[in-house]
């Protein structure tokens, strides 16, 4: 058995832990820049307000409604992220963290256990110790417990978990779910198996992976497989990521090549951060530069350049010089650059460095140094200790006009309780 523990609509339920005062109102909250929407509550979404809408063509129904309006805090989301997976974690040894507000753990050996109340003690346990509300899908395989989740967030009358016990009561759930909310069918796929007549998950279940896969592809005949209850799809540990991307749309425009300087520089340094954490070098880095896409401007520029480092480093510094002079490369005069961004490629685990007969790697790296600057800024704050060329004022940053404070990771946003 697997089950999927997924947080509700975890951006508006992080904001709400520290904010009461949303509890029961229509809240959106705001992609970097504060462009589009990317998290609705429930209020909000029975208004109307689409995901990935944006924000300018919302206005009106913003002041109609008094709906409140965040921009992403994504330092507070990771944190309580971090947060709500470790609590997760205590509940199975073996689990699958798939992404910033859903896990799956592995059930084996809990079977003769009451399922449904352990989901339920779950619930609670989450909400007491974080006041963050989940949902909980228990099933035989993941694409199952991914549609009791589904199901546990739909109806009401499951508190918040649905777990599939039998084979009628599976028939019975997989016949209300429309055939674009199993997991692994895209909007592609759907559209295709619309076509074939296979317009819900009941539909998908009873049909012939054979034919599925010969019609489509093996993926999706192994989801067939999976929604008969026969386990395709084990769970997949962390590993380490191959390539680390930085990248921010600007506030404002940057026509100035010293300002596009330090935007990269913050970049690049903010992905050696990344890849010390998951002890992991750098092979190479890619730098690019691009104008808006939704200027009426006739002048449009985009480049990138990709730039290998003397041997595999994690050092900051290294990677800085490097970044700087792929910006300086592909900047060209006359143009209003809107986003840029850095790449970290060809990742390796520290611990495979080849050694090389004319390079000191220590000295190339210098692990003390960044250790140091590491520990400062854990210790001390987010980019307490940086380099100079990342800028101090750094006026070209994403707008953040509704930013809430970083409650758990700054001493100076930490809340202060005043008591009558």
């Amino acid at each position: 058995m697997f089950a999927l523990i997924d947080c509700n609509n975890f951006y508006v339920s992080c904001e709400r832990v520290f904010n009461p005062r949303l509890e029961g109102k229509p809240v959106l909250v705001l992609s970097s820049n504060d462009g589009c929407i990317v998290a609705r509550s429930n209020e909000a979404k029975a208004l109307g307000f689409k995901m990935g809408a944006p924000i300018f063509k919302q206005r009106d129904l913003v002041r109609k409604h008094r709906v409140w309006v965040y921009s992403s805090n994504f330092k507070l989301y990771g944190d309580m992220s971090n947060r709500v997976m470790r609590l997760l974690q205590r509940f199975s040894p073996d689990f699958e963290i798939y992404s910033i507000d859903e896990i799956f753990l592995n059930l084996k050996g809990f079977e003769h256990w009451n399922l449904m109340e352990y989901g339920k003690n779950i619930r609670r346990k989450v909400y007491q110790g974080l006041k963050l509300p989940v949902s909980i899908g228990i099933g035989p395989t993941k694409t199952l417990a991914k549609i009791a989740n589904y199901l546990a967030k739909k109806y009401p009358l499951l508190e918040g978990v649905c777990e599939f016990k039998d084979q009628t009561q599976i028939n019975n759930m997989l016949s209300r779910v429309p055939i674009g909310e199993v997991w692994g069918v895209g909007r592609n796929w759907s559209e295709k198996l619309k076509q074939m007549g296979i317009e819900t998950a009941l539909q998908l279940a009873t049909s012939d992976h054979h034919l599925i896969k010969r019609k489509c592809n093996a993926m999706l005949a192994r989801t067939v497989l999976e929604l008969k209850g026969i386990a395709c799809f084990s769970l997949e540990h962390t590993m380490p990521r191959k390539n680390i991307m930085v990248s921010r749309s600007f506030g404002r425009p940057i026509v100035e090549l010293n300002e596009l300087r330090q935007a990269v520089a913050d970049y690049a340094s903010r992905a050696a951060e990344k890849c010390r954490q998951q002890h992991s070098f750098a092979s190479s880095i890619m730098v690019f530069v691009r104008t808006s896409l939704f200027s009426n401007s006739e002048l449009q520029y985009t480049n990138s350049i990709t730039l290998p480092f003397p041997k595999e480093t994690d050092n900051t510094m290294v990677i800085l010089q490097t970044a700087l002079r792929g910006v300086n490369a592909i900047f060209r005069e006359g143009y209003q650059y809107k986003k840029a961004g850095t790449m970290l490629l060809d990742l390796i685990p520290k611990k495979t460095e080849q050694a090389d007969l004319f390079i000191d790697s220590k000295q190339l790296n210098n692990p003390a140094l960044m250790k140091a600057m590491d520990n400062i800024n854990v210790k001390y704050g987010n980019q307490m200790i940086q380099f100079a060329i990342c800028g101090f004022d750094k006026p070209w940053v994403s707008m953040s006009e509704n930013r809430s404070p970083a409650y758990t990771t700054q001493w100076k946003d930490i809340l202060v309780v005043y008591a009558k």
